[in-house]
């Protein structure tokens, strides 16, 4: 009997504690959380490149006065550091640009997930997503010449400027809109397909099943995918700089030229600032705080995905 123990299937009675050491998977293991502290060391450096020269200007300036104030001038002679222009037309062209991206970001992902076939799928969400690899600056140029002419002749009575935060908002979202859908469309992916035979069969549509069954089952990934967009285009650059412009007047109106926390960095930071002066501290206070914005932003956004995650079996 103990020899017919002995004599077992090769292999079965080996102890997994004395298996071949596995080098590579170590080697795996190192290079992932080499890159998981690369990218947690870049947000340290980022955030201690902005801080000494933001407590520097909060220094100079109070915070009532840079919070309490709609006058933003720091360049000026006489400079002013109200900064709620630069926040009201960053707000103002992030909600443009969310009203054009999750109506047809979310329409795409519920057609490629729930509609398409796989073969339709394979071609459309790669194009899809070359759609995300545009440079910002081309989105900018066809805002500025295209997009705003044309608003102008289709709707004359909105008295649009050159340079406005309606064209250069109505682009932002164009660009974010590979965000939503890739994204959604993978939360959709993940949703399992008993959830969508229950539904049919207590005679549910297509349509019905979709909205009703797999976009509340998948709505913590649809709502990453929507605040990872909102932070996209809270801080994008040349589309706003070209199309939206560098005036920094407090206004609600889209029509009018404005500039966004961002282009006010990129234009105070080309060169012709001092460094050292209060101008050029300038660039890193508003930084400061719209890091702290996207920042609040992606915290929500975690929370949230956390709070209304579905886990299935």
């Amino acid at each position: 009997m103990a020899a017919s123990h002995r004599a077992a299937a090769p292999g079965t009675g080996r102890s997994l504690a004395r298996s071949r050491p596995r080098y590579g998977e170590t080697v795996i293991k190192a290079i992932l959380l080499l890159a998981a502290l690369v990218s947690v060391a870049t947000t340290i450096g980022i955030v201690a490149a902005l801080l000494e020269p933001t407590i520097e200007f909060f220094g100079a300036v109070t915070f009532g006065e840079f919070f309490g104030s709609t006058s933003w001038g720091p360049l000026f002679k006489d400079p002013t550091f109200g900064v709620w222009p630069l926040i009201v037309a960053t707000l103002e062209i992030t909600l443009i640009a969310i009203v054009v991206a999750v109506p047809l970001g979310l329409a795409a992902a519920i057609y490629l997930s729930e509609y398409a076939t796989p073969r339709v799928r394979k071609i459309f969400k790669p194009v899809l997503e070359v759609l995300a690899g545009v440079p910002t600056v081309v989105f900018g140029f066809f805002a500025l010449t295209f997009v705003t002419p044309l608003l102008r002749d289709l709707f004359p009575f909105l008295d649009l400027e050159a340079k406005n935060a309606l064209g250069a908002g109505l682009l932002v979202g164009v660009m974010i809109i590979p965000i939503v859908a890739s994204l959604s469309e993978d939360a959709m992916a993940a949703v399992p397909n008993g959830l969508r035979e229950g539904s049919f069969a207590l005679g549910a549509s297509k349509m019905l099943t979709s909205v009703r069954v797999v976009v509340p089952a998948a709505f913590s990934g649809i709502v990453a995918a929507i605040i990872l967009a909102v932070s996209r285009a809270a801080g994008e650059t040349m589309i706003v700089a070209i199309a939206g412009g560098f005036k920094s007047v407090f206004t609600l109106y889209p029509g009018n030229e404005m500039a966004t926390m961002a282009a006010f960095i990129a234009q105070a930071g080309s060169g012709d600032v001092s460094v050292g002066t209060i101008g050029y501290k300038t660039i890193f206070a508003v930084g400061s705080l719209l890091f702290l914005m996207t920042f609040a932003m992606n915290y929500a956004s975690a929370r949230m995905v956390q709070k209304y995650r579905e886990v299935y079996d």
